[in-house]
């Protein structure tokens, strides 16, 4: 068992209740993986990547955990799973997505199952805008920089919109 550590997680849901589905996935987070210390406003966003679907609503939390970074990304695949989720092609419409962008202080992973800090989280600015509200200050290990500052110097015009 790892000590605590903080972790940040973005939430997204197309399909469904998509109120219900964050509100559900942040409570089974809170009972089966840590303790969820922060989570930002609700965003909704333009679909990405693959824009023939339904808008999105997205949200950020913090939380502390003592599973270490693989076992939390299972932790969340499991939820996923438990919630209904349905991976039919990429990008592609969901109940839920649980996405781990930052774990500790400066973990770096770059293998087969893990990539950590989310390898596109900093061109994604339905990552950022949520993110931002609750760790703006939180430095992204490889490029030293702060996600206030990575939001601000971001190029992405996809719309996002505080509810």
């Amino acid at each position: 068992m790892l000590e605590q550590q903080v972790a940040y997680l973005l939430l997204g849901s197309n399909m469904g209740d998509r109120d219900s589905n964050l509100g559900t996935a942040i409570a089974l987070i809170n009972k089966e993986i840590g303790n969820v210390f922060a989570v930002s406003s609700v965003y909704e966003t333009a679909p990405w990547g693959k824009t023939d679907q339904p808008g999105f609503l997205n949200q950020a939390l913090g939380l502390t955990t003592n599973l270490p970074p693989l076992q939390l990304l299972q932790a969340m695949l499991g939820i996923e799973e438990q919630m209904g989720r349905v991976r039919l092609e990429k990008w592609g419409q969901r109940l839920i997505d649980i996405d781990l962008i930052f774990f500790g202080e400066d973990t770096i992973i770059d293998d087969a199952q893990l990539s950590l800090p989310h390898p596109e989280m900093h061109k994604r600015r339905f990552v950022l805008e949520p993110l931002n509200e609750i760790a703006a200050d939180y430095i992204h290990p490889v490029f030293k920089e702060k996600v206030s500052s990575i939001l601000t110097n971001l190029s992405d015009e996809l719309t996002v919109q505080k509810l």
